[in-house]
């Protein structure tokens, strides 16, 4: 498919199957991941694949949702903050932004891959830091259920502002 239709075909998947995601699958999905720009090519992610009933147990207990309790596995995103990259002129850090690209390259490579993901931010990150203790400066940015869509996941279409909304030519 190309590129807009990849884009068009992805959403926030909130129902699976427990159908295991394949390791061949898993491993294109981290090498789409490995290969993501960063602000001077810092990369300050670390991604924790979370596979086992144990470590799903822990990281259900940082966000308690019905749906999210369906995924065959999660994906936590972590950055460093040691290793971010901050703009001089105002002391903004990118490793927010730099997490959020590798992220969507996450998300649409496993949509090109027939899989689910939903992007999770609301979960506590205080319970998933005493579930799953991180070093100092590392800090949970999303959780990442994957896996195979379930046949009866709710799938909302898409809204989007017009082209005209968002973009101005000066």
């Amino acid at each position: 498919m190309d590129f807009i239709e990849l884009c068009s075909a992805r959403f926030s998947a909130r129902k699976y199957t427990d159908e295991v995601v394949s390791d061949d699958d898993l491993s294109y999905i981290m090498q789409c991941v490995r290969l993501a720009p960063s602000a001077v090519n810092r990369q300050p992610w670390k991604f924790v694949v979370v596979k086992s009933a144990e470590g799903r147990k822990k990281v259900q207990a940082a966000y308690q949702r019905d749906w999210f309790y369906t995924a065959p596995m999660y994906i936590v995103a972590y950055k460093n903050h040691a290793e971010e990259w901050v703009r001089k002129y105002d002391n903004k850090p990118h490793g927010d932004v730099d997490l959020s690209i590798a992220i969507e390259h996450l998300t649409l490579a496993a949509t090109e891959r027939g899989l689910g993901t939903c992007w999770v931010c609301a979960f506590d990150p205080e319970v998933l830091a005493a579930e799953i203790p991180q070093p100092e400066g590392w800090e949970a940015v999303a959780i990442i259920p994957l896996g195979h869509i379930a046949e009866d996941c709710p799938k909302t279409e898409k809204n989007r502002k017009s082209l005209s909304d968002i973009i101005e030519t000066i």
